[in-house]
């Protein structure tokens, strides 16, 4: 019955941290608040399989992506390899996970590494940093996560050098204003 009693309270209190994560704001802005999470998920590494990393070109200029296109950022809060986004921060941002060695193509072989996070998965890095996806990147070329402030710091595109891109092209056109529907303030 204790048992009961325990589980029920835990599926109330994440319950309402869910609730309180997802209150929207009147207004939001694309580089002092970030987007609540999507209901889609970024891709995860299938059973067996190792993630891939190479080069892709953007609006901002070399990017790193995975295999499939989707784009890699990195957060500015991280300590070394060692992931500081769990939780609800992972949710917004998903790890980019492997199961097997990751390679790259066109990058450094040698800045290509894993670390360990604290669900015990293995989390890609890249030059000495964990990679994420962005949850409201939907396809291959997205971008949408670059200069986000969010769960304590930064995200940003990673270059082929495996440094941060913190600054945007000057003749990319501003993108569209999000709605603020689905957008919160309560990170």
């Amino acid at each position: 019955m204790k048992r009961v009693l325990a589980a029920t309270a835990g599926a109330a209190a994440l319950v309402a941290l869910a609730a309180g994560c997802s209150s929207t704001s009147g207004s939001s802005s694309a580089s002092s608040s970030a987007p609540a999470p999507a209901t889609s998920s970024a891709p995860a590494a299938a059973s067996g399989s190792a993630a891939a990393l190479k080069v892709a070109d953007s609006a901002d200029g070399q990017i790193l992506v995975d295999g499939s296109g989707r784009t890699l950022y990195l957060f500015q809060a991280d300590t070394g390899t060692t992931s500081t986004c769990n939780g609800a921060c992972a949710v917004a941002w998903p790890p980019d996970t492997t199961t097997g060695t990751p390679s790259a193509t066109g990058l450094t072989a040698s800045s290509v590494g894993e670390s360990t996070r604290a669900d015990k998965s293995t989390q890609v890095t890249y030059g000495g940093h964990p990679l994420y996806y962005f949850s409201h990147d939907t396809a291959a070329g997205d971008i949408n996560g670059q200069g986000l402030t969010a769960f304590g710091g930064t995200w940003y595109l990673v270059g082929p050098g495996g440094s941060a891109i913190t600054s945007t092209a000057a003749t990319t056109p501003a993108a569209p204003a999000p709605t603020t529907s689905g957008y919160s303030s309560g990170y």
